[in-house]
């Protein structure tokens, strides 16, 4: 097969990884060491030598540069691509397979002779895919794992690379951070610039790839935990709505008098039919709603249709408020929630440390957001719908109300 394909060789940091490596592999590492490259390297020599290889992401919007690079190398020898189930196929009988673990069940039913985790510290449930979705496909080749991300906390991925420190035979982890990829320009002085401006442990683990105790999460990951509740069946009292941009999903949530989340609502529909659907699910709910853009229009038909919308406008400012709103609320126990996709998209959440200075609260490039902000719109409508800005007490409510406040914990 006289097919030429060009792989770079791995920097000094990657080629002793892939010299020690064993069955399962896990790299805690800071950013910009090559993970993701090194994660590539692997992926062309196996397709080259003909095996079967699933690349798993978070998102698909993770993955799409991989998915760009890895069939641009493997392009003299691919048959067949499907960019619809994002598989490619090989004149030598190899297949690469890649799946965004946003999908449930991703991978099952397939067999391959080694999977690659793409940023596993922020997959969402990543213990339950690892050991329901991921790992029985590594079963009938005995094929080999490489688990790759920048810690997040003491996370599941985190106990994986803990599991690799221990003397075993299957498992092996390493930490290695920015520092060790020699293929960056002037890195010295940047590590140097980053350190002197970054808080010290999210310097760590940013660039040491050693976790935060609260893993960078900006409202406390030990918070978020203690929110975490049963579904409210109380009438719901407030609402929050993040309308869809292109691939997200709108979503509303729904919060009683105390702050206990009573509804979660998330679905992808055409706008005109989206617009009936917030009006049939908030049902004269006071209701504060994502304006911004496209979202213009839909608030304005809205509002015709009732006064208990009202609409919110995002800039870099007031989306910053917002979420120092929702981090109050979290830190002080006067919200809580049940849903675990909201849960999950709250502990991705990131610090950005701004150029000019200043701190902004994000999600990981390539995750959504869209939980977090209808969470947001809704604490902050219900902070706007009390006279003196504090949500209110129990008195004056009916009888068991104060009981089940007590019983999720609400302080007051």
């Amino acid at each position: 097969m006289n097919k030429d394909i060009n792989i770079p060789a791995p920097h000094e940091g990657q080629a002793q990884i892939l010299k020690n490596a064993k069955r399962f592999n896990v790299l805690q590492c800071g950013r910009r060491f090559g993970k993701t490259t090194l994660g590539v390297h692997i992926a062309l020599f196996s397709g080259i030598a003909g095996k079967t290889y699933g690349w798993f992401s978070p998102t698909y919007k993770l993955m799409s540069e991989q998915w760009t690079e890895i069939t641009r190398q493997l392009t003299p020898i691919i048959t067949r691509t499907d960019k619809h189930t994002r598989e490619v196929h090989l004149i030598n009988g190899g297949r690469m397979d890649f799946w965004s673990l946003e999908k449930a069940d991703a991978g099952r039913g397939r067999k391959y002779h080694g999977v690659i985790i793409d940023e596993a510290s922020v997959v969402r449930n990543l213990k339950v895919k690892w050991e329901q979705d991921i790992r029985p496909t590594l079963t009938d080749y005995k094929g080999k794992a490489w688990i790759l991300g920048t810690p997040k906390g003491h996370n599941y991925f985190h106990q994986m690379f803990l599991r690799g420190q221990k003397l075993n035979d299957d498992w092996i982890s390493w930490r290695l951070g920015t520092k060790d990829n020699p293929t960056i320009p002037d890195l010295e002085s940047e590590l140097r610039d980053a350190k002197n401006e970054l808080p010290e442990a999210i310097y760590n683990q940013e660039y040491l790839g050693v976790p935060a105790d609260d893993g960078g999460n900006p409202f406390g990951v030990d918070a978020i935990r203690h929110c975490f509740i049963d579904q409210s069946f109380h009438q719901t009292a407030w609402f929050g709505w993040d309308l869809a941009k292109s691939h997200d999903w709108t979503w509303g949530v729904g919060l009683d008098d105390y702050g206990c989340q009573t509804k979660n609502i998330r679905f992808q529909k055409p706008w005109a039919e989206t617009k009936e659907h917030i009006i049939k699910e908030t049902d004269y709910v006071p209701a504060l709603v994502d304006s911004t853009g496209v979202g213009d229009p839909i608030v304005e038909d809205l509002i015709a249709e009732g006064n208990n919308f009202e609409g919110f406008k995002f800039s870099s400012t007031s989306k910053q408020s917002l979420m120092m709103g929702l981090r109050a609320a979290i830190q002080q126990n006067r919200v809580k929630f049940f849903d675990v996709s909201l849960k999950s998209e709250l502990e991705s959440f990131t610090y950005q440390y701004m150029a000019g200075g200043g701190v902004k609260y994000t999600a990981p490039e390539g995750m959504h957001d869209d939980g977090v902000i209808a969470l947001a719109l809704a604490v902050e409508r219900m902070r706007k719908g009390n006279t003196d800005g504090v949500i209110r007490s129990t008195k004056g409510f009916k009888l068991g109300t104060a009981k089940a406040a007590a019983h999720h914990g609400i302080g007051f």
